[in-house]
């Protein structure tokens, strides 16, 4: 058989495997011995009591207590995943699934594999993702630590409300569904337990049709702690959020220093003022000052990251940042940063004229103050916002795919 003969016989036998099934459930493993056997049945049950046309694989990370075993003799197809991480298991236990849709759960008895038909009923009703939502559908007592219920949970799914507008009440739900489709256009880069997290950020800047289904959480089945650590992982989901926001990260608190910064320099550029019993001078004009500067570190560095995390793929295209580059160009924000410069450096040629004036002798602190540090200060804004305008055209330069 000629090579092009076999890849088109391999491809045919894929599509075919693929109008076949119709869900693929996909089980996270490392050492789950315990519990695997009967979360695979139920899964089971649940698939034929309802006639899905489906298949259960078991992504093994690296199991040492046969774990892989008790799979194959459930019936389940074993992926063994090399690279460790919760991320990287399932990446590789969809990357092998043929099927139109995946379901995503933990081996650990903690989540119900009987809710699967009400998933799959979502996902053929048009949903591009399907969350399970415990706050909805009930958590045992045991099954969620006092601090994840009330803290944890709550406070990162309000957050991934806020930063990407999430229609979700519970983020970080492991038993999940998705088309294919979808999954593919999401572009999922994570391989630990960020990749959930990835996962709702995606589809939410995607636009895509997301959709809830209350499920219940058990305490899991094992003896043993679970993999999760509480303020480690707690961290890493506070940290994806921030970093996939340069928004709310960089924007927001860089526009606030700034404004904050240029309302009061504006306030006491002309001389003192008092409130109460508190003067306010140009100790206070310097930090005001500096947190112009600090604001526009913040922006900048914002819009670098949001730039890159786009160039790689990272985050998807924003239209509003394709119209604001179509304003700001290289040529236009680089002749804005020449502008500022040019207009402190005058200042300063003004101040050291009055120096020169009083014959470069001692000159009242205060006075010179306020016209020494706007001068400063702008010709510091008008170079970083000249050597910026060139970064971002580096990073905005078109490259071979």
């Amino acid at each position: 058989m000629s090579s092009n003969g076999g890849l088109q016989t391999l491809l045919e036998t894929a599509d075919q495997q693929e109008d076949i099934l119709e869900l693929s459930v996909v089980m996270p493993c490392l050492n789950e011995a315990e519990t695997l056997r009967a979360c695979i049945r139920e899964a089971q049950e649940a698939i034929r009591a309802h006639n899905i046309r489906g298949e259960i694989i078991v992504a093994d990370n690296g199991s040492t207590d046969g774990s892989q075993r008790i799979a194959v003799e459930s019936g389940a197809r074993v992926v063994n995943v090399q690279e460790r991480g919760y991320g990287s298991a399932l990446r590789g236990g969809i990357a092998a699934s043929a099927a139109k849709y995946v379901l995503m759960g933990d081996a650990d008895q903690s989540y119900d594999f009987s809710q699967i038909p009400r998933f799959l009923e979502k996902l053929r009703s048009g949903s591009d993702l399907v969350i399970g939502n415990r706050f909805q559908g009930g958590i045992s007592a045991g099954a969620m630590p006092f601090l994840h219920r009330y803290l944890g949970n709550p406070v990162l799914t309000w957050l991934g409300r806020l930063f990407f507008k999430a229609p979700c009440g519970d983020f970080h739900c492991g038993l999940r569904a998705f088309t294919r489709d979808a999954y593919g256009k999401m572009n999922l880069h994570t391989t630990g337990m960020e990749f959930a997290s990835e996962m709702v950020v995606k589809a939410s800047l995607m636009r895509m049709r997301i959709s809830e289904v209350p499920t219940t959480l058990s305490p899991d089945g094992r003896n043993r702690p679970p993999h999760l650590r509480t303020w480690r992982d707690g961290w890493r989901h506070l940290r994806f959020l921030l970093l996939y926001s340069p928004r709310w990260l960089f924007l927001y608190p860089g526009a606030f220093l700034m404004l904050a910064g240029l309302f009061v320099s504006s306030w006491l550029i002309t001389g003192p003022k008092t409130i109460g019993h508190i003067t306010f001078d140009v100790d206070t004009l310097a930090y005001a000052m500096i947190s112009v500067l600090l604001g526009l570190q913040a922006i900048l560095i914002g819009l670098f990251a949001k730039v890159f995390a786009i160039s790689e793929g990272l985050l998807p295209s924003d239209a509003k940042i394709e119209r604001f580059f179509s304003y700001v160009n290289l040529e236009n924000s680089l002749l804005v940063g020449v502008v500022i410069f040019l207009l402190g450096l005058g200042f300063s040629v003004y101040a050291v004229g009055s120096w020169r004036a009083h014959h470069f002798g001692p000159l009242d602190s205060s006075q010179m103050l306020r016209l020494t540090l706007p001068s400063a200060i702008s010709m510091t804004f008008g170079f970083q916002v000249g050597m910026a305008s060139f970064f971002l055209g580096l990073l905005r330069l078109k490259r071979k795919p």
